[in-house]
């Protein structure tokens, strides 16, 4: 096998103020890359999201120093997401790894993602340190926290069978992510991959990820987060109901509709209480009667069951039409894809017949 027919494995790293570690982990990184290079070919793809320190020049810096390695720009800080997005359009590779250049997955990652790709034939394969054979080290707490419930949440709700959904070290066959129409510009993007991959029937696999943020922690006074708490919170909420948009409405409505008829229990029992206590007065005292005593004795127990009802009712019906809303997005973007696909390839035919 010739070198020019090896694959070529393209690696995206997004970088915002990363000017403390950069330098050293990207030479990591081609370092390993190249003792590859008997088995894949590589480029690097940088793409600096506008970061405000030294990054841009020593990104440039590294890019005269490897032929391969490719330095982007952004002018300013548009976020995780639309970089991997101009890191995914400027790539070759016939396989796409996304990996954190603060390296808190190490590099060994990269030929793992590639072999389960070429090994399943998958679209898309998650580094899950979830999942059984997975590791977390030296994870502030917090964050800890927030990955994991935010991770359990997203499984929940999408039930793509995987033990992850936020990671961004994620291995891509090359032409299919190229291929994806992806919208988000955050880190709302990595469910977006997996919710699009997964209507398109796409193969994802995952394999265990060692998620240690040793190395990073080295550089910890040097480096600016570039991760909002709040913000992750209800990208994550929002990718949820991306997932199961009916489960947000039938669910609160089930629950409520069950609070109703409890409530509903006690206008009953009010109700008959009061018309026996009037008919031992009057035994031909009147329905109406009973139910308007009833009523001024225990006003708030018609007012909440009344007002649950409807509500519960409203929102199990807002659930039935969001799921008839998402089947037809799928749909429709299933469609799309399948037109956008046979459109290229008449256009490559009739590129190579004239």
């Amino acid at each position: 096998m010739t070198v020019n027919s090896l694959p070529l494995v393209s690696v995206v790293l997004p970088v915002y103020n990363e000017a403390a570690l950069l330098r050293k982990h990207i030479v990591e990184i081609c370092t390993h890359l190249q003792a590859m290079e008997d088995r894949y070919r590589w480029e690097v793809i940088i793409v600096n999201d506008g970061s405000a320190d030294d990054s841009a020049l020593i990104a440039d810096e590294l890019a005269g120093e490897y032929t391969n390695l490719f330095a982007l720009h952004h002018p300013t800080n548009f976020g995780v997401g639309q970089a991997l997005k101009f890191g995914f359009a400027n790539t070759r590779g016939d396989y796409v790894v996304t990996l954190d250049v603060d390296l808190s997955y190490d590099v060994h990652h990269i030929e793992e993602l590639v072999e389960k790709l070429r090994e399943r034939s998958a679209k898309v394969v998650l580094a899950s340190p979830y999942m059984k054979g997975g590791s977390i080290a030296n994870v502030p707490f917090k964050r800890k926290i927030l990955s994991i419930l935010g991770n359990k949440f997203l499984t929940f709700f999408s039930q793509a069978g995987c033990s992850t959904v936020t990671c961004m070290v994620r291995g891509y066959d090359g032409p299919f992510v190229r291929s994806l129409d992806l919208r988000s510009m955050g880190l709302d993007l990595m469910p977006e991959t997996l919710y699009k991959a997964m209507i398109l029937r796409a193969g994802i696999n995952e394999i265990p990820g060692r998620l240690d943020w040793g190395p990073q922690l080295e550089y910890a006074q040097n480096r600016t987060s570039s991760m909002r708490i709040f913000r992750h919170i209800n990208s994550t909420l929002m990718s949820g109901f991306v997932f199961r948009p009916m489960h947000f409405f039938i669910l609160p409505g089930i629950i409520l509709g069950l609070f109703a008829t409890y409530v509903t229990f006690w206008m009953f029992a009010h109700y008959f209480d009061a018309l026996l206590a009037a008919r031992v007065i009057d035994v031909n005292a009147s329905k109406e009667a009973a139910l308007a005593t009833a009523y001024n004795d225990n006003p708030h127990t018609y007012v909440v069951g009344l007002t649950s009802i409807i509500l519960s009712v409203q929102l199990m019906s807002l659930g039935v039409l969001s799921l008839q809303s998402k089947r037809n997005y799928e749909d429709l973007y299933h469609l799309n894809s399948a037109n956008f696909h046979a459109l290229k390839k008449t256009m490559e035919k009739n590129s190579s017949e004239s």
